[in-house]
């Protein structure tokens, strides 16, 4: 299912067979069950510059170090439960554009609520994904089954996409060279 190299063994596995799960298994084992989170009641700066990650361990690092453009917003108190999303673009739009200051602002204020959240199940299809991320003009999507599990990027998605259709341009040239089997 998997190659060495953790991408998606798309002899096996067709585009449409290709679940968002796939997706964050191929993102790094390290990466699993990961994602870098801050809380509703944060100020604004100190959320883009010491977010933390969660893995078997907390500790600080910032947002541009891991080239990351969202952060999972957790409700007080609580790891697992999600209460919304804050991106670069809520930033650009909400702080800057409006003059706001980020030190006095807090994530709560600007981020997208869980209640208008858009989010996918590990099970859904990165076909479905996608469109759904080019539907909403979306690049970052939590994945949800119960409680956060992973967050997916366009990026990832496309990353997907290309490496599967990739390895089908191979397997075409090769039954066209007489060399599929």
């Amino acid at each position: 299912m998997f190659s060495r190299t953790g991408s998606v063994e798309t002899e096996e596995k067709g585009l449409e067979n290709i679940t968002v799960a796939d997706v964050l298994i191929t993102k790094g084992e390290e990466n699993v069950g990961s994602w870098l989170w801050c809380r509703v009641n944060d100020n604004v700066d100190d959320a883009m510059k010491n977010a933390s990650i969660i893995q078997q361990f907390n500790c600080d690092c910032l947002m541009a170090q891991h080239n990351i453009g969202s952060l999972v917003v957790l409700k007080p108190g609580d790891q697992l439960h999600i209460a919304g999303i804050i991106t670069e673009r809520d930033y650009l739009r909400k702080i800057i554009g409006q003059g706001r200051s980020p030190k006095y602002t807090r994530v709560g204020e600007i981020m997208t609520d869980e209640n208008k959240l858009i989010t996918v199940k590990s099970d859904t299809s990165i076909l479905q994904a996608m469109q759904l991320m080019t539907d909403n003009h979306i690049r970052h999507v939590p994945v949800i089954d119960g409680r956060i599990v992973g967050m997916v990027s366009i990026v990832d998605v496309v990353r997907a996409v290309v490496e599967q259709q990739n390895g089908e341009l191979k397997r075409l040239n090769d039954f066209i060279k007489g060399e599929y089997y």
